[in-house]
């Protein structure tokens, strides 16, 4: 069984998330959301929100999963039997990032392959701060996040 992990805050799950996972959990037989708990960061939703509002949003796709770590995601990644990390990758601004953090995680387990993978184009612009900021403004975000996020939003900001 080949899993990959797909790491990230999720902050929420918005619609470009939600592509990269169906296209990849089509490339291997176990697709995993890690929902990195990080204390410096604050985000909008708790924890265990955003393991609701990804598994709700994912529900239709069958090889996907979602777990939280306070871990370096290459020690999940073994612990889990993973082959390979996947990440978004939307503009070549965050190419320089992304590589950095790719090569660091090479160093550290060689065994673990990084895919870059680029949302679909309608999805390209989208990152949760901005979304966030949209709802927060009370802006109509419903093309960019799913309905359960959606509505999670709208009472947050409400």
């Amino acid at each position: 069984m080949k899993k990959v992990i797909y790491p990230g805050t999720f902050d929420p799950i918005h619609n470009g998330h939600l592509d990269i996972a169906k296209r990849g959990s089509k490339l291997f037989d176990e697709f995993v959301f890690a929902v990195a708990v990080n204390p410096s960061k604050k985000p909008l939703f708790t924890e265990d929100e955003r393991i609701e509002l990804i598994k709700e949003a994912t529900s239709d796709i069958q090889n996907v999963s979602v777990l939280s770590t306070k871990k370096l995601i290459v020690d999940l990644a073994k612990e889990e039997h993973a082959i390979a990390l996947i990440r978004g990758l939307r503009h070549v601004s965050d190419f320089e990032l992304e590589f950095q953090m790719a090569m660091m995680n090479y160093h550290l387990n060689p065994e673990l392959s990084t895919i870059l993978m680029m949302p679909d184009e309608k999805h390209i612009h989208l990152n949760s701060n901005l979304v966030k900021e949209i709802a927060r403004l009370h802006g109509d975000i419903v093309d960019y996040v799913p309905l359960a996020v959606h509505k999670h939003l709208k009472a947050k900001f409400n």
